[in-house]
């Protein structure tokens, strides 16, 4: 790709070559009521050496995760990320591999999504996986939708503990659908299963809930499914895939389809992605049927040699596009790669390590923190790596402090939840040391 900019003569060709004299005359066919009579309020143009210089002091600004001793949460998490994952990710005939149209040629693209998509079944309990989705909202909607279509019902029931930006984007779907999503709320921060049972009737399509929770606690998802599954409802669980190491696999629990974001297995923090969306369900036909992306299968050539083939493919480039389930996926085959990579390197002992260890040091944590005067948890529930902290004063401002003393220390909750507006959510991963666990006590005591 070029670089250089077009000249006054460039400009002039190629104004030629459509067959204009100006660029005047090029646009003449918008109305002047739909154009901007002034000039763009944009600076002056700088040298390439003084925008570089520019962008450097502007980034300066930020604070990544990994500049300041990071517990943030919410659905993205400082885990680990063995070498490996980056050594194979980056091997070029995966980091720009495109989605495979002639699956034939595609031989090692198909078994790294075979790889994936066996090692999610193993994560879930449950016979059938995609790869992939977009990141853990688009999971759940993307359920839901299976859901509608697979009972042909029309509400939508979801817990207030599920993920707000999940719920969110799954209200921007349902609001052009023929459905209804209501919510049920969650004062105690866990789904009561009695609450599921007393709004489940035979329009609902599927209950969602999420274990561990926004705020880090465990569902009874048991009880939950049970619940949904009176009046025939499917049970759509939201997971977590690292805590997966110590808890019940989804299928274990009656989950009909599990989603998660995967960005914990592999996945570094990035603002807004790319990250990765797992879906998993029963392998059933009519499950098949609705799943969107791609599932690649595992045959032989004529040869009798192991191979792979791309099995199911409803994208809207490949089928009718009114009976296409999704049009998702192309690319996010690389961040199933670095699932796959990241689950191969740990193996199970290693994720059961990896959970075991986020639970011992978010519970030290929360121990530690709450002996901070005015600090204290919200919710009595059990939690896994992430908990809620009631906080005297602005949580931004303590917030705000504990950045300044070199602390990423949590989510201020009142951005989604008004009746939290005093609470803090801090999330703990293996990655974080003693040290620092007792070093942001501190500092939070000095804070407040």
């Amino acid at each position: 790709m070029s670089y250089v900019l077009n000249t006054p003569d460039d400009q002039k060709a190629m104004l030629a070559a459509i067959g204009v004299s100006s660029v005047e005359e090029l646009f003449a066919n918008i109305p002047p009521e739909l154009r901007l009579p002034r000039e763009l309020n944009v600076p002056a143009a700088m040298s390439e050496m003084e925008l570089q210089a520019h962008l450097s002091r502007v980034l300066a600004k930020n604070k990544a995760a990994g500049d300041l001793v990071c517990f943030l949460g919410g659905g993205a998490y400082d885990h680990f990320i063995p070498s490996v994952v980056d050594v194979v990710a980056g091997r070029s005939e995966f980091y720009t591999a495109y989605t495979p149209y002639q699956a034939e040629a595609s031989q090692g693209t198909l078994q790294a999504v075979f790889e994936y998509q066996s090692l999610m079944c193993e994560l879930t309990g449950l016979g059938l996986a995609n790869a992939s989705l977009y990141e853990g909202g688009s999971s759940v909607v993307e359920a839901a939708l299976m859901a509608l279509g697979i009972t042909k019902r029309t509400e939508i029931l979801i817990a207030d503990s599920v993920h707000p930006e999940y719920r969110q984007t799954l209200a921007t779907y349902a609001a052009t659908l023929n459905c209804t999503v209501r919510t049920i709320a969650c004062p105690d921060g866990v789904l009561n299963p009695a609450d599921v049972l007393a709004a489940v009737s035979d329009k609902t399509a599927c209950v969602i809930a999420q274990s561990p929770n926004f705020f880090g606690h465990i569902e009874d998802m048991k009880a939950i499914g049970a619940a949904a599954h009176k009046t025939g409802a499917l049970f759509v669980a939201s997971f977590d895939p690292v805590s997966q190491g110590l808890l019940k696999k989804p299928a274990e629990y009656g989950a009909d389809i599990a989603v998660a974001e995967g960005q914990g297995l592999g996945v570094p923090l990035q603002y807004g992605g790319p990250y990765l969306g797992i879906l998993a369900c029963h392998d059933e036909m009519a499950y098949r049927r609705k799943i969107p992306g791609r599932i690649v299968g595992e045959t032989t050539d004529r040869n009798g040699k192991r191979s792979w083939v791309l099995t199911l493919q409803p994208r809207e480039q490949h089928i009718a596009r009114e009976k296409a389930t999704s049009n998702i996926c192309s690319n996010q085959g690389l961040l199933a790669l670095r699932a796959a990579v990241y689950l191969s390197a740990v193996g199970p002992q290693g994720l059961k390590e990896t959970a075991e260890l986020c639970v011992r040091k978010a519970h030290y944590a929360a121990e530690q923190l709450t002996k901070v005067p005015g600090v204290s948890l919200r919710f009595q529930a059990p939690f896994v790596k992430e908990f809620t902290l009631k906080v005297p004063g602005d949580p931004a401002a303590v917030l705000a402090k504990l950045r300044a003393a070199g602390y990423h220390a949590g989510l201020p909750l009142g951005r989604w939840y008004p009746g939290l507006a005093d609470c803090v959510s801090v999330a703990v991963t293996e990655k974080r040391t003693k040290a620092e666990i007792d070093g942001l006590a501190e500092a939070l005591k000095a804070s407040i």
